[in-house]
C-alpha cells in the first residue's frame, strides 16, 4: 500500500522518526523491540500513570539512555522531540487520547480495536486529518511480506477465479486470571470483550479478502455467543452477505485452543493459512495456495496435489514492518509536505462498521443488519 512518496531505501536514509509510548500495557513491549528494530525509527520516550512504572518498563525493555521518562501522558504530548505516539491504551480511552496526541501534534499508531464504535472512531479520524497528522491501528500482520505476496494471487483470475467464500477463526484459551484480571474482560475498559480482540483480526481478514468491500448483511450466529459474569462477550461469530453472492463466516472467543485459521476460495483457487494473525516465525511466513484442483476419474486421487506451499521471507517481524510502514508514512508528511495517507483510516473505519454491525444483530436477538 506504498503511495508516491519516497521509498523505503529512501526513507532510511532520511533521520528516524521519534516515538513515544503512551502506556506499558504487554503489548508495548512487542511494539517498543519493534521500534527498535525498524530502521527509520527510533524510541525517545515512554510515559506511564505512574513515573516508577515507566521507568521500570523502559529498564526492562532496554530503552535508549537517553529516552525520556514520564509520569503523566500530557507530559509526553508536550515533548517537542516526540513526533509519533503508539497508543496501547484500553480501548475505552482511545478517543480522549488520540484526539489529545493529534492536538498536540503527533501522528498515531493505536492499539486495535481502535475505537468503542464506528462513531467514536470517526471523531477520532476527523480531528486527525484536521491537524494532519498520520493515523493507522495496530493491525500487524497486514503488514507481514506474506500478505501483499497472497494478494498477487487473489488479483491473479486465471489462478483464483472469483471469490466465494471466506472463512476466519481465531481462538484462544484465557486462563482463570485472565478472564477476572485482563482489560479486554473489563466492561468499562475494552466493552468489546473477544469481538474488539480476536474478532477484530478475523473481520480485518475477511475484509482484506474482498479488497475492503463493505457486506450488504451481517447475522450474529446464536450458538456461537458467550459472555462473562460481566455481560462481556468471550466467545462470538457471524455470517456475512455481500449483494454479488459472496458469502464470509468467522468465529473468534476466549475459550477454545489457540486457533489462527484463514480459508479463501473462489471458483477456481483456494487460499489457506493456519497462523494469518501471528506468523509462526520471525524470519518467513507460509500458506497453501491451491488452482483447479479435482478429484481422479476413479475419485479416489486429488488432482493435482492441493497443498502447494509458499514460503514468503521478510528481513523484519511483522510488527517492525508496521512501525517501518508508519514511519514511511510520517516522514512523507514531515519532509515531502505530503497529506496524510487515508488508506489505513478508511480500513479502520470499515472494520469497526462491521464490528458495529455484529453487535447490533446480537442485541437484536440474532437478526440480520443491513449495513
Amino acid at each position: 500500500m506504498m503511495t508516491g512518496c519516497a521509498t523505503m531505501n529512501e526513507m532510511e536514509t532520511k533521520a528516524a522518526v521519534r516515538f513515544g509510548i503512551m502506556g506499558c500495557a504487554a503489548i508495548s513491549r512487542k511494539v517498543s523491540r519493534a521500534i527498535g528494530l525498524a530502521p527509520d525509527a527510533r524510541l525517545v520516550a515512554v510515559a506511564s500513570r505512574t513515573l516508577e512504572k515507566a521507568r521500570q518498563f523502559a529498564s526492562d525493555n532496554a530503552f535508549p539512555e537517553d529516552a525520556h521518562i514520564y509520569g503523566s501522558y500530557d507530559e509526553l504530548l508536550q515533548d517537542p522531540v516526540v513526533e509519533a505516539v503508539y497508543i496501547p491504551l484500553p480501548t475505552s480511552l482511545h478517543r480522549r487520547w488520540v484526539a489529545e496526541a493529534a492536538r498536540s501534534g503527533k501522528h498515531v499508531l493505536v492499539e486495535k480495536p481502535a475505537a468503542l464504535n464506528a462513531g467514536e472512531l470517526q471523531e477520532m479520524l476527523a480531528i486527525c486529518e484536521e491537524k494532519g497528522v498520520q493515523f493507522m491501528d495496530g493491525t500487524m500482520w497486514m503488514h507481514h511480506p506474506r500478505t501483499a505476496k497472497m494478494r498477487e494471487l487473489l488479483s491473479d483470475a486465471t489462478l483464483f477465479g472469483n471469490l466465494k467464500w471466506v472463512h476466519s477463526t481465531f481462538t484462544y484459551v484465557g486462563d482463570a486470571y485472565f478472564l477476572e484480571n485482563d482489560i479486554r474482560v473489563k466492561a468499562d475498559l475494552d466493552g468489546l470483550g473477544a469481538l474488539g480482540d480476536v474478532g477484530w483480526y478475523c473481520i480485518r481478514s475477511i475484509l482484506w479478502a474482498v479488497d475492503y468491500r463493505l457486506p450488504k448483511t451481517v447475522t450474529a450466529i446464536r450458538g456461537s455467543v458467550s459472555r462473562s459474569a460481566a455481560g462481556v462477550l468471550l466467545s462470538c461469530g457471524s455470517s456475512l452477505q455481500w449483494d454479488d453472492g459472496r458469502v464470509a463466516t468467522f468465529h473468534c472467543s476466549f475459550d477454545a485452543n489457540l486457533t489462527t485459521h484463514l480459508t479463501v476460495t473462489g471458483t477456481r483457487g483456494t487460499l489457506v493459512l493456519h497462523d494469518f494473525a501471528l506468523p509462526c516465525e520471525d524470519d518467513s511466513a507460509t500458506f497453501s495456495f491451491s488452482s483447479d484442483t479435482g478429484l481422479s476419474a476413479q475419485e479416489r486421487e486429488w488432482r493435482p496435489f492441493p497443498s502447494i506451499e509458499h514460503r514468503v521471507p521478510t528481513d523484519l517481524p511483522q510488527e517492525a514492518c508496521m512501525v517501518r510502514e508508519f514511519a514511511r508514512l510520517v516522514r512523507c508528511i514531515t519532509e515531502s509536505g505530503s497529506k496524510p495517507d487515508q488508506t489505513w483510516p478508511a480500513i479502520t473505519k470499515k472494520t469497526h462498521l462491521v464490528i458495529d454491525a455484529v453487535m447490533a444483530s446480537i442485541e437484536k436477538g440474532f437478526e440480520t443488519v443491513l449495513l
